[in-house]
């Protein structure tokens, strides 16, 4: 492949590439390089927002270089302090080893396996002696620690920084000069700690890295990146329905940003089709990656069932309860079809809640369970209500 060709890939949905120039002469010179990335097991879960950065390094993979995938262990011992306001709550090596088998068991069903060079950060960190660490802090100064935008604002809001946090993109950085990364790819909040890296390969003598930065996928709302904090996630372990309907509750221009960043597909030909269609091939083809072909077809055909052909879908769950009366929020929340009075309230006013299709618009209805009925929330949640 030409390097003009395998430029296109690589730089397809990036933010910045530092610097073109030195990323064109690494491949020019016809070898695999040493793609570098570097996660924290801080969490157990995979959501599709991670999985950004993860698609760029199969495409690597793909133009045939070597992804060396570095589980910071040690590193979130300390907490990466990149985009937080406040200091981050600190994990137990317990809780950083079962994340950290979670994400072997996730990243493989994107990268191929016998092409990824899982190493553990604590391998080198934690042999290095106070004297390594005090060489590795002489390396940088405060006020270069505090041109970091979130270092600033903390220190300028008076929040307290810790000398820990101050050390954490120094270990990272340290981490290029052990695997001799060629590439570093991380977000666009990954930024300073990839500079760093970059710095102290020129200071030990290294040729420096390039580096690369992603943008932060946006979540379901379409208006904040993707968390689990925040809601609006779509986990790569979540059940291929919740994916597949997740996915198509986003609009259509956040559909055109997921195809950009979560695909090969060509934006032309996904321009030309229709946004529904679209939303569902998109869907498929997440769904297919994190499953298999079998089950994208079979979720599709269950969500048109209950969309396009106005059905009820034949696998929902069933809930016995004795026979009488019961008001109908209460019977949500028995169910746990909806997490507080408050929000039944707001969607039945919405008219989003259904009894055997009939829309419930009384938030005081008392509902009389004598025979089998269906409760409807949303598009996408059926229960099935039987009297015992």
């Amino acid at each position: 492949m030409s390097i003009n060709k395998s430029l296109d890939i690589i730089k397809r949905g990036t933010v910045d590439v530092i610097s073109e120039e030195e990323l064109v002469k690494k491949l020019k010179k016809n070898k695999p390089l040493n793609i570098k990335f570097g996660a924290d097991p801080t969490a157990p879960d995979i959501h599709l927002g991670h999985t950004v950065v993860l698609h760029k390094l199969k495409q690597f993979q793909e133009l045939g270089h070597k992804i060396v995938f570095i589980i910071g262990d040690f590193t979130a011992l300390i907490g990466d302090p990149s985009g937080r306001t406040e200091l981050r709550k600190s994990l137990t090596k317990e809780e950083i080893t079962a994340n950290a088998r979670t994400y072997q068991e996730q990243i493989f069903k994107i990268l191929d396996k016998d092409k990824t060079e899982l190493i553990y950060n604590s391998q080198w960190l934690s042999k290095l002696t106070p004297e390594d660490f005090m060489s590795l802090c002489s390396r940088y100064t405060v006020a270069r620690m505090l041109e970091r935008d979130d270092f600033k604002k903390r220190y300028n809001a008076g929040n307290p920084i810790s000398i820990l946090e101050f050390l954490y993109p120094l270990i990272q950085g340290y981490d290029s000069v052990e695997v001799e990364a060629d590439v570093e790819i991380g977000g666009t909040d990954q930024t300073f700690n990839l500079l760093v890296g970059r710095e102290l390969q020129r200071d030990y003598k290294q040729e420096q890295q390039v580096v690369i930065t992603m943008p932060l996928l946006e979540g379901t709302d379409g208006v904040r990146k993707m968390s689990k904090s925040y809601g609006n996630y779509i986990g790569v372990s979540e059940s291929p329905k919740d994916i597949f309907g997740k996915i198509m509750s986003i609009s259509d221009e956040l559909m055109m940003r997921y195809y950009q960043l979560l695909t090969d597909a060509d934006l032309g030909v996904v321009k030309e089709a229709h946004p529904a269609q679209a939303k569902r091939n998109l869907a498929s083809i997440i769904v297919e990656r994190y499953y298999d072909k079998k089950k994208a077809v079979q979720t599709q055909e269950g969500f048109n069932k209950i969309f396009k052909d106005k059905e009820v879908p034949e696998d929902i769950k069933e809930y016995k309860r004795p026979k009488g009366k019961v008001r109908i929020i209460d019977l949500l929340l028995e169910t746990e079809m909806i997490n507080s009075k408050r929000e039944a309230k707001r969607i039945i006013k919405q008219g989003g809640i259904k009894i055997d299709q009939k829309k419930i618009t009384d938030e005081d209805l008392e509902i009389d369970i004598d025979k089998e009925f269906i409760m409807q929330v949303g598009k996408r949640k059926f229960i099935k209500i039987i009297p015992e």
